[in-house]
């Protein structure tokens, strides 16, 4: 049998075909635009998402017995804001989560109500990027529309929903939206009355391995594909590539270095640090998962090499860091190019570069930049850690995992290992195997990613580096609390 993953991103839509052995028959995407009507806003017209699934699957099928077709499911950017009328029609273009309209109702909701009730309801406090202040922003600014809600979905969730008829969502998204009590797998009811909204404009809460429905009979002839075919709740994007990288059961990390950078941590048990440094979610596997996010990770890389050095050979600008120089450096980098979101959630914060003296070389700079990301991950680890987490090995996948250099100073620095794996496909190859576990060919989604995730290499720590690393790290950690006060400063 064949399974379909939609990667519902936020410039493109991919699509992915996985037989049921995990092999990638075929991939298809389409780009689509973003649109921008205000500086600092970011929103997308959902019909063309819906464009580009109809588009993409029949290509993506083409040359195979498409009665073979089980299953569907989707993983998508998270938190954005799609709602529709009392006919299911979309109201307005879907807020994104890179959108940052909200920052007065973010204040309110982290201010005034307070972060330690939010946290008691939900398991979070609010972010300028999660759905329920973009709600109280569109309740202020756009009434008539607001009052024009029927229901209220998430970008993947539009997508289940044109495919089946069903208004659905999973908790690992809907964990992202600040409307739901985590731990508990629920609407939070509070919140909801909070917003001004009830529980019958929201969907309804399913896990990700959950059949939703099967395909409309209109949408599977335009699709070319059986009636039959089983739609699963899907994921939100990151809760999706962790279930594709293996990152599934109790203690298991995924680092992400894209463009920006994430930590993944899955949990069998709900745990929330004291700070809500880490986002606390319901996990796609059925349990919780930790979540850091560094604003700037790949691209802190990027910005150095490109923009400061003028140089893409990467490899040779990495080439004079050799092994005895790892752990050893004066030179320091806090890589917050653009604030940081995890642990510090200060959009205040800037890149900063310190300890330079007369001798100091652009290696060693180069050096500063690649630990300055690392250093930041394992901030987020030392938390999850702290709520008694046992992390004895990472895998890590992105643009910035391509670099042997990288991982090593990451296997280090963490004093881990760290395992690079054979197929790095994302949400989409997730979205496919969850839709693989409604379908019934594996029984639970450890089983799956136990059978499919192999491991292709791993980066063993050296203990005398990870010993020096040690000693820098507990530098590193000393020096945002002396400088925070100086960015509000210098803007």
């Amino acid at each position: 049998m064949y399974y379909i993953g939609v990667d519902l991103g936020t410039s493109a839509l991919k699509t992915l075909l996985m037989d049921s052995e995990g092999k990638v028959v075929s991939i298809v995407s389409r780009e689509y635009p973003l649109e921008f009507p205000h500086p600092g806003w970011s929103q997308q017209r959902p019909e063309d998402w819906k464009k580009a699934v109809f588009e993409c699957i029949p290509e993506l099928t083409q040359g195979i017995d498409r009665s073979k077709v089980a299953g569907l499911g989707v993983g998508g950017q998270m938190h954005g804001l799609v709602v529709l009328d009392e006919n299911d029609e979309v109201i307005r273009p879907a807020i994104l989560w890179n959108d940052g309209r909200t920052a007065k109702e973010t204040d309110y909701l982290n201010n005034e109500i307070g972060k330690a009730q939010l946290s008691a309801w939900t398991g979070n406090i609010a972010f300028a990027g999660f759905t329920a202040p973009k709600l109280l922003w569109m309740r202020a600014n756009e009434p008539e529309n607001f009052k024009k809600i029927k229901k209220i979905m998430l970008p993947k969730d539009y997508i289940v929903y044109v495919l089946t008829g069903v208004h659905s969502t999973d908790v690992s998204d809907a964990s992202g939206m600040l409307l739901m009590d985590v731990k508990n797998r629920r609407w939070s009811k509070p919140m909801l009355d909070l917003c001004g909204i009830t529980e019958e404009q929201m969907p309804k809460l399913y896990e990700s391995y959950e059949p939703v429905g099967t395909l409309k009979p209109g949408a599977a002839k335009a699709l070319g594909l059986p009636a039959g075919v089983v739609v699963c709740a899907g994921a939100g994007d990151n809760a999706a590539a962790a279930v594709g990288t293996g990152t599934v059961g109790e203690g298991r990390c995924n680092i992400s270095i894209g463009t920006s950078g994430t930590v993944f941590i899955s949990s069998c048990n709900f745990r929330v640090d004291s700070h809500n440094a880490l986002h606390a979610f319901a996990h796609a596997d059925g349990t919780y998962h930790l979540m850091g996010c560094m604003l700037s990770a790949g691209s802190c890389s990027k910005w150095w090499m490109d923009d400061i050095l003028g140089s893409s050979d990467y490899a040779s600008l990495e080439s004079p860091i050799t092994d005895d120089k790892l752990g050893r450096s004066h030179v320091y980098f806090l890589p917050y190019l653009m604030g940081e979101r995890s642990p510090h959630n200060d959009p205040a914060a800037r890149g900063t570069l310190i300890g330079m003296t007369m001798d100091t070389t652009r290696a060693d700079m180069t050096q500063a930049v690649l630990e300055g990301v690392a250093f930041g991950i394992r901030d987020s680890v030392e938390v999850a850690k702290s709520l008694g987490i046992s992390i004895p090995r990472s895998k890590i996948c992105g643009g910035g995992a391509k670099s042997p250099l990288w991982r090593k100073m990451f296997a280090n620095i963490l004093n881990i290992e760290i395992d690079t794996i054979a197929s790095e496909e994302g949400p989409g190859l997730g979205g496919a195997m969850l839709a693989a576990v409604a379908c019934g060919e594996y029984k639970n989604v450890e089983e799956i990613a136990a059978k499919m995730v192999k491991v292709k290499k791993t980066i063993v720590p050296d203990p005398e580096i990870a010993a020096r690393y040690e000693e820098q790290y507990q530098k590193f950690v000393s020096i945002y609390p002396t400088v925070k006060p100086l960015f509000p400063k210098i803007g």
